[in-house]
């Protein structure tokens, strides 16, 4: 069945609300990556990576900015690429968030082995969320 002209179907709402969500997430971590959180996400940077930690902190920050934009203003056609791409930035963090549950680093927020350990089963639910709320139909 068609919704009325003029009336938004209530799963393209949710799915809206969803993705500017997600952006708003993503523009906050991002922030952090930048400032006042550096510290935080440098200690879960893997230590095997051969790149300056400070390197991909700062980028993973700007990339998660670039994806909070695109989130937040891609147009209808181009918000699967932009799912897709968000949902494989959070695989490609995954080894960092594992890395850094088994180093047993403390920072704020996360200064136990269960909250490390527990902050492992957000990335799926993180990868869930980019791909849902940004397909198109049911």
């Amino acid at each position: 069945m068609n919704p009325r002209r003029g009336q938004v179907p209530a799963h393209a709402t949710a799915r809206n609300v969803a993705r500017f969500a997600l952006a708003a997430l993503l523009l906050f971590t991002g922030t952090g990556h930048l400032s006042w959180g550096r510290r935080g996400f440098r200690a879960a940077v893997p230590p095997y990576l051969p790149v300056d930690v400070d390197t991909v902190v700062v980028s993973s920050g700007v990339a998660e900015i670039a994806l909070a934009a695109s989130l937040a203003v891609a147009p209808a056609r181009f918000r699967r690429v932009v799912g897709a791409a968000t949902a494989a930035f959070f695989v490609a963090v995954f080894p960092g968030n594992v890395a850094h549950w088994v180093s047993r680093r403390d920072v704020p927020g996360l200064d136990t082995d269960g909250k490390r350990f527990a902050r492992l089963f957000l990335q799926p639910v993180l990868v869930a969320w980019a791909l849902w709320s940004t397909r198109g139909r049911p």
